[in-house]
């Protein structure tokens, strides 16, 4: 069975918005949910406008994360549009929202009022902060969650200031915590008919995420763990961090690990370098000594990958079964064709913006990543989605958008 057919038969009611949310349903729809995106028919979800590039089309942003999801565009306000929700709520195996705190009960779609609608339902929030947290009604972006949730804390050089990773952990990290979540309250769900009531904030992911840094921080002395710019927490033993090579731009550098837990890595990394003459050599010999001549021990490797650019001191240390990575940008990235051949970057056939290359679902099912579909234009299903899950006719359909109740 193909990737797209996982999850063929589950509806999804999503009234996410950004990332958080939007990132966790796309990938029940890249494994074959049905995901239906509830927005306002005005501006929709307002992702849709953030960071546009041309005032007719939807943002760049919006179509990283809505890709195969359908629209419909139903004004909350209008009790005929609160109505139509409920009624697709009966019809729904799950409904997810990311709303301000407070902001779903205020529109009368609680999870009390849902729970009676469909009792088997798997209501789902992610907000910033956990219920019971002395910031729970904050509002939270990425960066507040990383701020809040310590990965900022343990994120830039050792004697610097803490730095945002620019992964967007706190988004797309929680949107996969919560889409794993689903799928096992789908399994139970598929097998005894129980709903789930799924509440997950995006701080709490962000500490699922530094469990290495609380580990060393109970190991150690019980200080908070600190940052280590490159290198991991605690530092390690060097060589470990990233390494100038020739070149000399901003991303010109090679990381190289030698692992504590593998002596052999630092003979086979002086073997690479020509400074064989250093096997033995007591200064360097053992993990402590390194550490205790760190500036000595990066000055030898610095000089020897100065003398190559990034991919040949890659090729040549990983080619001694050192682990080792040149750093490479999103252009150098975004050149490589293998990722397109590999299915891991998909061309997105969009109907406004038209063909758009983007980074898909990376998990292969039968040797293949899921297909990527086009992001939905504000309100493009409404009226197939209402055919499709309530069996409403036409006419019925027809004085919806007459009303302005639906729109699309």
């Amino acid at each position: 069975m193909s990737g797209e057919n996982c999850l063929t038969g589950m509806k999804v009611l999503d009234l996410t918005q950004f990332e958080a949310g939007p990132s966790c349903t796309e990938a029940l729809a890249w494994m074959g949910a049905d995901v239906v995106k509830v927005e306002n028919p005005g501006a929709g979800d307002p992702g849709r406008s953030s960071g546009r590039t041309s005032p007719g089309n939807d943002a760049l942003y919006f179509l990283q994360y809505n890709s195969n999801k359908r629209s419909a565009a139903v004004n909350l306000k209008d009790p005929r549009g609160l109505q139509l929700v409920k009624d697709l709520v009966k019809n729904a195996d799950v409904m997810i929202e990311n709303f301000a705190p407070g902001a779903i009960e205020r529109l009368g779609l609680g999870y009390d009022v849902v729970k009676a609608i469909n009792p088997s339902i798997i209501f789902c929030q992610i907000k910033g902060f956990g219920t019971g947290s002395p910031y729970e009604k904050g509002l939270a972006f990425d960066m507040i969650a990383q701020a809040c949730g310590g990965l900022m804390s343990i994120t830039g050089e050792e004697d610097g200031p803490p730095c945002k990773p620019g992964a967007t952990i706190g988004d797309t990290g929680t949107g996969m915590v919560m889409a794993i979540s689903i799928l096992g309250a789908y399994v139970r769900r598929l097998r005894t008919g129980q709903g789930e009531h799924l509440q997950l904030a995006m701080q709490d992911s962000i500490l699922h995420y530094i469990r290495n840094a609380f580990a060393f921080m109970e190991r150690t002395d019980g200080k908070a763990a600190p940052r280590a710019g490159s290198k991991t927490v605690g530092g390690g033993n060097p060589p470990i961090g990233v390494y100038p090579c020739k070149g000399g731009g901003p991303n010109d550098y090679v990381y190289i690990y030698t692992s504590a837990a593998n002596p052999e890595h630092w003979t086979r990394l002086l073997k690479v370098m020509g400074r064989e003459e250093l096997i033995g050599d007591e200064r360097y010999s053992t993990p402590a000594a390194r550490t205790d001549r760190r500036e000595e021990v990066d000055a030898i490797v610095t000089e020897w990958t100065l003398k190559h650019d990034k991919q040949t001191a890659m090729n040549l240390v990983s080619g001694a079964t050192i682990p080792s990575g040149a750093v490479l940008d999103t252009r150098e990235l975004a050149d490589d064709k293998s990722f397109q051949d590999r299915k891991i970057r998909q061309t997105m056939k969009h109907p406004a913006v038209g063909d758009y290359v983007m980074s898909g679902w990376p998990v292969r099912f039968g040797g293949t990543p899921p297909a990527v579909g086009p992001a939905p234009m504000l309100g493009q299903h409404s009226a197939n989605i209402l055919a499709d899950w309530l069996k409403m006719d036409n006419d019925t359909i027809g004085a919806l958008k007459s009303d302005k109740v639906i729109a699309g």
